[in-house]
């Protein structure tokens, strides 16, 4: 069961890890796409747009689904807690205490990457806007 336990906290919690790595590769990317680009090179604000807003979705489908990563790998070390429980027939508080505030650590880490993951899309679809109404600006003078 220890085996168990172990690979639900480093799974989880990795692949939260490793999302969140991601996710801020890709806002960097971004950022720096943003910085170089010249609206006017388009012809089309559609086309602009494509390219403007090229892999953002990644940066908000990890934003969005982040805290349920983190609220499944919970709920897995609850049920871990529990099950150890009536396996060992333990009834302690500090040995459910720790069992449950262990398990809570995965929703926090999905909070935490799901958190700066909202304000990095945010940021970014902003500057989205800025450029193509600047683009826009552009086309009509």
């Amino acid at each position: 069961m220890d085996a168990l336990k172990e690979i639900v906290d480093y799974g989880v919690i990795g692949l939260l890890l490793a999302l969140g790595l991601a996710a801020c590769g890709v806002a960097i990317e971004r950022w720096k796409f943003y910085q170089r680009i010249n609206p006017a090179e388009y012809q089309s604000r559609d086309m602009l747009e494509i390219a403007l807003t090229k892999h953002l979705v990644v940066i908000g489908t990890i934003a969005a689904n982040a805290p349920y990563i983190g609220l499944l790998g919970t709920v897995l070390g609850i049920m871990l807690t529990f099950h150890t429980m009536g396996t060992s027939g333990a009834m302690a508080v500090a040995t459910i205490m720790i069992g449950l505030s262990l398990a809570l650590k995965a929703t926090a880490v999905g909070l935490l990457v799901a958190i700066p993951c909202v304000v990095m899309n945010n940021v970014l679809r902003r500057r989205v806007a800025e450029l193509l109404t600047m683009h826009q600006a552009r086309q009509g003078s």
